[in-house]
């Protein structure tokens, strides 16, 4: 039997006794362990908000406020010019979301030459998708060929998006993304998220940063471990370990 096979087989044989060497924990003790462990109902709420206040669902906000007693650590009323700068964008009414944008904070787009690029990119697309060729050309001339002279990132992805004209059916050409919706809800979180900041408070909710956190540590603990899982995230429901 040559070597290869020979550490082939030691390694089967390892694994499978680590994986027999597993300690299993029964549900019953699995939910007792969970039990000791208190969270406080405030700080539940707490993460709750903060969810709604971030993503923007004002009324939701309202009347979880008013539910609960939770206060915002944000002014609720700002969340709706927040969210009509990020349907503007949605909606491909991007000089429209730049004035709002400055009409909130002019220093927002003042001190973020990035985003402020990246608005203008999405100006150029929706140029393009509209088919207004020459108001495309002259708009990235003037308003963005001068940003990518002196950025080599704006300017790679200023060429990329002027070569969408090269191609008489841009639905279909390899850089179709660009004028996918999701190209303009990127932009749209790219600039909510600006103004979060520039409200001093968090650009993500904690919420879904946390979740990521619970699906990194089942994983560490399966190495360890055989115990009842949450699998489906969305009703959280205890499946019973594999043994």
């Amino acid at each position: 039997m040559s070597l290869f096979w020979i550490v082939i087989r030691r390694l089967a044989e390892i694994e499978e006794r680590m994986a027999t060497s597993k300690k299993v924990i029964t549900r019953e003790e699995w939910e007792k362990r969970l039990n000791d462990v208190k969270i406080r109902k405030e700080d539940m709420n707490k993460l709750v908000m903060n969810f709604l206040v971030t993503e923007g669902y004002v009324e939701a906000a309202e009347k979880f406020q008013m539910e609960s007693g939770t206060e915002p650590d944000i002014d609720l009323a700002t969340i709706s010019d927040r969210m009509a700068v990020k349907k503007a964008v949605q909606c491909g009414n991007v000089e429209d979301a730049i004035e709002k944008v400055n009409d909130l904070n002019p220093e927002i787009l003042d001190t973020n030459p990035q985003l402020f690029f990246h608005l203008q990119q999405q100006r150029l697309i929706e140029l393009i998708r509209n088919g207004k060729i020459e108001e495309a050309l002259e708009f990235a001339q003037e308003e963005l060929a001068p940003r990518g002279e002196e950025n080599q990132t704006f300017l790679e992805e200023l060429e990329r998006t002027v070569s969408l004209l090269a191609f008489e059916d841009v639905s279909n050409c390899p850089l179709g993304e660009l004028l996918d919706i999701s190209q303009r809800i990127k932009t749209a979180s790219e600039v909510n998220a600006a103004i979060l900041t520039s409200q001093s408070h968090e650009k993500d909710p904690k919420l879904p940063s946390l979740l990521k956190m619970l699906i990194w540590a089942q994983n560490q603990l399966d190495e360890k471990a055989a115990y009842p899982r949450i699998n489906n995230l969305s009703n959280a429901t205890l499946e019973d370990p594999t043994v």
